[in-house]
């Protein structure tokens, strides 16, 4: 359980390091659905090493309306929410108060995010450093990170509707 103070927490964009996206598509367990899925993480090479990131994640956010551990919030139910998805020309560039990305999506992950119109963002707290930029992430490496109950638990979840540009 999170204490009131943690969404009101100091930290500094430091203390998160290095923020990674990364897709993949698939069948959704709760609803059997084909979903695309966004990860956002942490390397934990942030100023103050990996737990005062994991602490400043947390924050973060809950400064953006999202729930570490609760059910998955729907976007678009909250059109005030700052968590913002934008497709275009095959990349996904992810908006929220304390982090902005871009990632180029594979072409089976635009087309199911095309097609049911939102997009499964998962907002891990805990750094996964094994996942490094330039390296090749293997399906059974993500699978057993994004599987993982520990990590499932200590995540927000949020239904991000697709926007695009015209």
């Amino acid at each position: 359980m999170t204490s009131p103070k943690a969404a009101t927490a100091p930290f500094t964009p430091a203390q998160l390091g290095t923020q990674i996206l990364i897709g993949w598509s698939g069948s959704n367990p709760g609803t059997g659905r084909e979903t695309a899925f966004l990860l956002t993480y942490s390397l934990g090479d942030g100023s103050d090493g990996p737990e005062a990131g994991e602490q400043a994640m947390r924050t973060a956010l809950g400064r953006s309306g999202l729930r570490v551990g609760g059910e998955t919030l729907d976007a678009s139910e909250h059109p005030n929410l700052p968590v913002k998805l934008l497709i275009q020309a095959g990349q996904a560039v992810l908006t929220l108060p304390h982090f902005n990305a871009q990632y180029t999506v594979p072409p089976e992950w635009l087309a199911v995010a095309r097609s049911e119109g939102k997009v499964h963002g998962m907002f891990a707290t805990r750094p996964w450093p094994a996942a490094v930029p330039g390296q090749p992430v293997s399906e059974e490496l993500l699978a057993s990170f994004v599987s993982d109950p520990e990590i499932i638990r200590t995540s927000a979840h949020c239904l991000m509707p697709v926007r695009t540009l015209g």
